[in-house]
């Protein structure tokens, strides 16, 4: 697998995770039940950490240009940001 692969990969799960921990906040806060939200919690973060690892690879080693990587910089601070991006530039 090359590091695009892997970074679209990463990309997508992040995205998913993200989205999950929004969803598992109402079980928490709402009604007390803690345990959903440190589980899912624990995978975005993770996949996060990936994620901006793989960004810096990926920058690094494709010679992405400044704007590209902080534009999926950004798009991992909002909910479905990072599959959404991911689609739009690896469309083709």
């Amino acid at each position: 697998m090359n590091l695009i692969s892997l970074f679209r990969k990463v990309a997508i799960a992040e995205g998913i995770s993200y989205l999950a921990f929004g969803a598992t906040m109402p079980l928490k806060y709402g009604f007390g039940i803690f345990w959903p939200n440190k589980i899912v919690g624990a995978a975005h973060g993770g996949l996060f950490v990936a994620f901006c690892i793989i960004l810096l690879g990926v920058w690094i080693r494709e010679r992405w240009s400044f704007g590209r990587v902080a534009a999926f910089g950004l798009a991992s601070l909002l909910p479905y940001g990072t599959i959404w991006l991911e689609r739009r530039v690896f469309r083709n």
